[in-house]
């Protein structure tokens, strides 16, 4: 399957609220970026997160028990050398940020997403199904990710599903738990997790997807870590609001 223009795109993330792009990213990146992936993973480089600390369903319950150093996110991208810097300021991520943001420059959050995402058998958790803007404070909301995979990523190895227009859906906050995950108890959200889609990916295929987009991920059920690389982005104008987390590592523009 061919990648569309630029063009087409930002049409399919503004229907639909994600879009997969083939091949955007080069072998020669994804080997370098999964290699330096892995070396950190391999040493526990910080900083980190681990499953037992979010304690989603599957994870271990605390950090002394059984898989509890399981690493779920490898935190700060951006900083941990340059692959990663050449990645997250790519100026074929700004060409379809751009165009989406009609012109406005993009910017890259430092505090949100900015991390390799590790997806571990048997101890990998789920991931309910959220919208990634539910703890961001922004002066809007159009903020869109990038998620590259570093491997083949299906239904069985926890990639992502998504729920195509969620995004510009408006959800009674009763349609959400305390920590405001979709609740997949409630009929009405029943019938529209069975629409959800999840892509197959492979290795050098993006997927941008809109913060406002429900999306979950399942566990882990193959015998191999799932590596993945996000980060997210607003247009230049959108600012992060005081005191707030969003506001507490500033953006980079990119050129």
């Amino acid at each position: 399957m061919s990648t569309p223009s630029v063009a087409g795109l930002v049409t399919a993330l503004r229907e639909q609220g994600f879009v997969v792009a083939r091949g955007f990213a080069s072998p020669d990146e994804v080997q370098a970026l999964r290699a330096a992936a892995v070396h950190d993973l391999e040493r526990a480089a910080a900083p980190l997160e681990y499953e037992a600390d979010l304690r989603y369903p599957g994870a271990p319950a605390s950090r002394e028990a059984d898989g509890g150093m399981t690493v779920r996110r490898l935190l700060d991208a951006y900083g941990r050398g340059p692959a990663f810097r050449r990645w997250a300021t790519n100026p074929a991520i700004a060409q379809v940020l751009r165009a989406y943001y009609d012109g406005r420059q993009p910017v890259l959050s430092t505090v949100h997403h900015n991390c390799v995402m590790t997806k571990h058998p048997m101890y990998g958790s789920l991931t309910g199904w959220h919208q990634d803007v539910r703890y961001w404070s922004f002066s809007d909301s159009d903020l869109v990710s990038c998620w590259l995979a570093l491997g083949p990523e299906q239904p069985h190895n926890g990639g992502l599903f998504f729920l195509p227009r969620s995004h510009v859906a408006d959800y009674e906050p009763r349609r959400f738990d305390a920590q405001k995950f979709f609740r997949d108890d409630l009929p009405e959200n029943q019938q529209e997790i069975a629409n959800a889609v999840c892509p197959d990916l492979e290795p050098g295929d993006v997927v941008f997807f809109h913060c406002r987009t429900l999306h979950a991920a399942q566990q882990n059920r193959s015998g191999q870590v799932k590596l993945s690389l996000v980060h997210t982005y607003h247009p230049e104008g959108c600012q992060p609001l005081p005191d707030s987390r969003s506001a507490s590592r500033p953006g980079v523009p990119l050129a």
